[in-house]
């Protein structure tokens, strides 16, 4: 509900997910898990963690959010979606608690997910918040590890209007005596967390004190990554089938988690590491990230919405080579639609539209906007009346971004386009 509604299902509180819970029996006390919040990257992060993990030999739960194609997306253990038959199950069996006390699709979802884990036994699960950290429906685990990938401005209406702000509800996920990893941070957000981990005596570790990217390289739809650290002469390269360049910094804070989950005792070898971050689509089904679904032309499907995304993705058109350049896109009204098209190039061709969900910002609407950014295109009532559109417009030599919300990307099928 919160995923086609947005803010009016947003519900600032945790009751519900610990009545959910308590029904069942508890099933997050069975479990050991990995929590990871982050305004961009926490997706990217949780299925590489999850890659590595299965790849080390331990049963490994995946809890991530929204889904692309399929609800069971959200639910995986081993890369292998949740069974039908369990979904229907279990929204039977918690039916008159759900008419009871009404909560919301994440709550259910959340609850659902952790009460398959458990049936599961699984050795360890990656559980990635859903909205913020604090309040968000997740937040009712102790884990292992806590995980924060960075701070962007998205949410405002819920988190808050300044990166102090919001990184203070993701700092929420910080737990007494828990060690924590902050993939990367800022000078207004770096107290926050500092203050908050001091508060529950937990380790922290800022990731950009500890290792850094030397160089990298993104050929044949890999992304060659060669990683330093700052204390000593270490040095390693790692190869990723997840090609988007913001995987670097991805990267960084997946290798001290790690670190950290070695420190604890787990047993994860550098070269099984490896192995795993070469396959993490394969073995997790992770897509959607600068994922390339075809040639001559190109086209890349890519989720980023927000400002901080945008950004990264403008970064990688920039390294791209190309002859022309096509967006699809699409936005959602409760975004700040004026900051992310002040990011996107001018000199592209565009083809607005917007996915059918309630939340969904009006194609003319955002044409009209994006125009008076100087980015000049058309509008169409489906995203693959857009793509198709753009198919036909681009030389074999172009490339066609479809980008700026997951409903978009969800909604844009490569197999209704006529070639």
């Amino acid at each position: 509900m919160f995923s086609r509604i947005g803010a009016a299902a947003f519900k600032k509180d945790l009751s519900n997910t610990i009545a959910l819970c308590e029904a069942l029996g508890n099933p997050q006390q069975q479990l050991k898990t990995i929590h990871v919040a982050g305004t961009n990257g926490k997706g990217s992060t949780s299925h590489m963690l999850a890659a590595v993990l299965q790849n080390a030999g331990y049963k490994t739960g995946l809890y991530t959010s929204p889904h692309l194609q399929d609800f069971k997306e959200r639910i995986k253990v081993n890369g292998q979606m949740c069974d039908e038959a369990f979904v229907v199950n279990f929204t039977k069996r918690i039916t008159p608690l759900i008419d009871e006390i009404e909560p919301s699709f994440f709550e259910i979802t959340v609850a659902m997910a952790f009460d398959y884990f458990a049936q599961q036994q699984v050795d360890i699960a990656v559980i990635e918040v859903g909205l913020g950290g604090r309040l968000d429906s997740t937040n009712i685990i102790t884990p292992e590890l806590s995980i924060i990938t960075n701070i962007g401005y998205d949410h405002m209406n819920m988190l808050g209007d300044t990166l102090a702000l919001i990184a203070g509800e993701k700092a929420g996920i910080i737990k007494p005596n828990i060690p924590v990893v902050i993939g990367e941070y800022l000078p207004e957000t770096k107290p926050i967390f500092e203050e908050k981990a001091q508060q529950e005596n937990a380790p922290i570790v800022f990731v950009q004190e500890k290792r850094y990217v030397t160089d990298f390289t993104n050929e044949h739809h890999q992304l060659t990554i060669n990683v330093a650290e700052h204390r000593n002469e270490n040095r390693h390269s790692y190869v990723l089938d997840l090609a988007g360049i913001y995987q670097t910094k991805n990267l960084l804070t997946v290798l001290e988690a790690i670190h950290q989950l070695r420190l604890q005792g787990w047993h994860i070898e550098e070269a099984t590491a490896k192995k795993a971050l070469y396959k993490v689509k394969k073995m997790t089904g992770f897509y959607g990230r600068w994922q390339l679904v075809h040639e001559h032309p190109n086209i890349v499907f890519d989720v980023a919405h927000n400002e901080d995304g945008i950004k990264q993705l403008a970064e990688q058109l920039e390294l791209s080579t190309y002859q022309h350049l096509h967006i699809v896109m699409g936005m959602v009204k409760d975004k700040d639609i004026n900051k992310v098209l002040q990011l996107l190039p001018q000199y592209a061709t565009y083809y607005f539209s917007k996915a059918p969900i309630p939340r969904a910002l009006e194609e003319t609407i955002l044409q009209a906007t994006a125009l008076q950014f100087g980015l000049n295109g058309k509008h169409y009532p489906t995203v693959n009346n857009a793509l198709q559109a753009a198919v036909y417009a681009a030389s074999k030599q172009d490339l066609i971004v479809v980008c700026g919300s997951v409903f978009i990307v969800a909604e844009a099928n490569i197999n209704a386009v006529k070639f």
